[in-house]
């Protein structure tokens, strides 16, 4: 029996969160609604600029590996991981297809954060899903949860309990539910 590559793994995660998977995720009943400001309202037309320990371009595959220390921008919006894979098309001009990353994923713009074990980008879509360990802070509120959909055509987002990239003994959504804190509006007491 082979040992799987971090290529396997990479490919495995890809799979699993094929595109039947982003419209289940937004369909899920039970799921959390919410408008995120933030991370939701990017400009996903803007270009991308990356910077990683070590870069290898797959030219054959169409895509590019970036690890160590990954990170990501684009107008304001930075994705920050272990290991990410670039998916391109090449027709004359490269076009980035998707971006998937692996590791501790971090996803910021303004004061918005989402964090999880791992995270797609599908530019054609324009949808961030991250799985396993999610959270989602902006300011002071929170919610975590097993998986969070970032809708950036439609400004929203979703949160369900549960997703196939979530680890064994989790803390973050519970029972496959969504948990989390908002602050609550101090009146002036006069």
């Amino acid at each position: 029996m082979t040992k799987p590559t971090a290529h396997s793994d990479l490919r495995r995660i890809a799979l699993a969160w094929g595109c039947g998977g982003f419209a289940l995720t937004a369909a899920l009943a039970g799921g959390m609604a919410l408008q995120a400001q933030g991370i939701a309202a990017h400009d996903s037309s803007a270009p991308v600029n990356y910077a990683a320990d070590r870069i290898e371009l797959q030219d054959r595959e169409n895509r590019v590996l970036l690890s160590g220390n990954v990170v990501i921008e684009q107008a304001g919006l930075t994705v920050r991981s272990a290991r990410t894979l670039v998916n391109f098309e090449d027709t004359g001009s490269l076009s980035i297809q998707r971006i998937t990353a692996t590791g501790g994923v971090e996803v910021t713009r303004g004061d918005e954060r989402a964090s999880g074990d791992n995270a797609i980008y599908d530019f054609g879509r324009r949808i961030i899903t991250m799985a396993g360990n999610v959270r989602l802070r902006r300011g002071s509120d929170t919610l975590n949860g097993g998986r969070l959909v970032i809708d950036l055509e439609s400004g929203v987002s979703s949160v369900d309990g549960s997703a196939a990239g979530s680890l064994p003994g989790s803390t973050t959504g519970k029972g496959g539910r969504v948990t989390g804190s908002f602050a609550v509006p101090q009146r002036d007491k006069k």
